[in-house]
């Protein structure tokens, strides 16, 4: 054990310090409340990516939001099969018990997930060698074939149109879980699709009605 902390963990713990000044000592009211329990509206399906968190923009306090983020923003389709459906269980979670009245499905630019999905380039990898990530984004792979008729597999157009495919792809999962399906229909939920441009810091809504990702008002 080392003297001192790294400097990452350093830098970590210089941020826990500023949150306990100002996020944690001057909100307290709103932790106590959160102290009772949660009670968030939306639920957020964002990538792992560092530069989308969607805390930071979306600009909400604790307990506004419930968040999985995985590789690529990607849903599962809905399936019983034996497993370990995290993506599964935390949807079932937040529509089922927490009851949020909407579900956001957010790609982004430059997703490296997205842009491996379209260049197939971990395809046949071992798991711990990038075998996990290959098979993760094989949910990709019927979004795929349009993009690559259209774009092929490589340049800034192909990885874009890939990354809204895949938004378009996870709300189409979205809507093979039986609860999700009786509630949209019901109206007690509501499922969007969004997109963050990293390049320009621009947030794009889906437009069901026309298939186009427009910018936010």
């Amino acid at each position: 054990m080392t003297d001192s902390a790294p400097p990452v963990l350093d830098r970590l713990v210089e941020g826990y310090r500023r949150f306990r000044t100002h996020g944690w000592s001057e909100n307290r009211e709103r932790w106590a409340m959160l102290n009772e329990g949660q009670q968030p509206e939306v639920m957020v399906i964002a990538c792992s990516d560092s530069r989308v968190d969607p805390a930071q923009i979306f600009d909400v306090a604790p307990g506004e939001i419930f968040v999985v983020r995985n590789v690529a923003a990607m849903v599962p389709p809905f399936e019983t099969t034996p497993g370990h459906h995290g993506v599964s269980a935390a949807l079932e979670f937040a529509v089922q018990v927490l009851k949020v009245k909407e579900v956001v499905v957010m790609g982004h630019g430059l997703c490296g997930g997205c842009k491996a999905a379209l260049t197939r380039e971990l395809h046949g990898t071992e798991p711990g060698e990038g075998g996990f990530i290959a098979d993760w984004i094989a949910l990709l792979d019927e979004a795929r074939e349009p993009v690559v008729a259209r774009h092929g597999t490589h340049g800034h157009e192909a990885e874009r149109a890939m990354e809204l495919a895949g938004v378009r792809q996870s709300l189409a999962n979205l809507r093979t879980f039986p609860c999700v399906r009786r509630k949209e229909r019901d109206g007690e939920l509501t499922l969007r699709g969004a997109f963050f441009a990293i390049s320009d810091g621009v947030l794009h809504l889906l437009d069901e009605t026309t298939d186009e990702f427009l910018p936010a008002a």
